[in-house]
């Protein structure tokens, strides 16, 4: 039997999850389901998007982002707009309620951040920043090819 050569996506996979499910605990006090604080952050980030892009900046499926779309417009956390000029195309917007949560949601973001950097210095951070960012751009191609972006 091979053995794995790295246990690095083990490790950043098992991270994700835990963070994930600090943050679904968390965001449930303000009616957010599984995951969908990511998608609510990058709408009040990117104000304007479409779902395609939004897929694209999330690495999600389409149907995937469909779905969590259609909840937080429910929920009363988001707009979806017809795009002014490509009439085919829906723009996404936050909402009051929206922008109200979102810095509720950077600070629990914040201090997973600070939980996970805890006993690292400055350069140990940047580090690991610029590394995990140069493994997201090497597989993005990838992933991109099989997604059909």
């Amino acid at each position: 039997m091979k053995d794995l050569d790295s246990h690095i996506l083990r490790e950043i996979g098992t991270l994700s999850r835990c963070i994930h499910s600090i943050s679904d605990l968390k965001f449930k006090e303000i009616n957010l389901q599984k995951g969908q604080f990511t998608f609510l952050t990058r709408i009040c980030e990117n104000q304007g998007i479409n779902q395609i892009d939004l897929s694209n900046l999330l690495k999600v499926d389409k149907t995937t982002t469909t779905k969590a779309i259609q909840k937080l417009i429910e929920a009363g956390y988001i707009d979806k707009k017809r795009d002014d000029i490509d009439k085919r195309m829906w723009r996404l917007y936050p909402k009051e309620k929206a922008l109200e949560v979102y810095t509720f949601i950077i600070e629990e973001e914040n201090r997973n951040i600070e939980a996970c950097f805890k006993n690292f210095n400055s350069e140990e951070k940047e580090l690991v920043s610029k590394l995990v960012k140069k493994m997201r751009e090497n597989i993005e191609s990838d992933w991109k090819e099989i997604k059909n972006f």
